[in-house]
């Protein structure tokens, strides 16, 4: 499992559809498999996103979980990539992290410290 959290300066609504795109029309070729919004009665907005794709060096299906909210003032990301490994040692070659770390790539440019 790999996980990763960031702050970006963009909503959840602009990153969602670029997430979006790159993970199932871009590089990835992966598949949204469910998503759920959850809307804070004060305005704030929490998307999580669920995709899969298969990894052919990790030889499984892998999942990648994608929560957004912007409950704090600044939109704050969080990832997670898990479910490929294989063998006694259940290890996925990378797989995991390298799913979970193209989040971050989509949104570099919008990362804010």
């Amino acid at each position: 499992m790999q996980a990763n959290t960031f702050y970006i300066s963009l909503t959840p609504q602009q990153a969602i559809p670029m997430i979006d795109d790159f993970i199932q029309r871009g590089s990835i070729t992966g598949e949204l498999i469910d998503r759920f919004v959850a809307d804070s009665p004060n305005g704030g907005h929490c998307v999580i996103s669920i995709y899969e794709k298969h990894f052919w060096r990790a030889g499984n299906r892998l999942t990648l979980t994608v929560t957004i909210d912007d409950f704090y003032g600044k939109t704050r990301v969080h990832t997670v990539g898990g479910g490929g490994g294989s063998g006694i040692i259940n290890f996925d070659w990378g797989a995991a992290e390298s799913f979970s770390n193209s989040v971050s790539e989509v949104l570099g440019p919008y990362i804010v410290p």
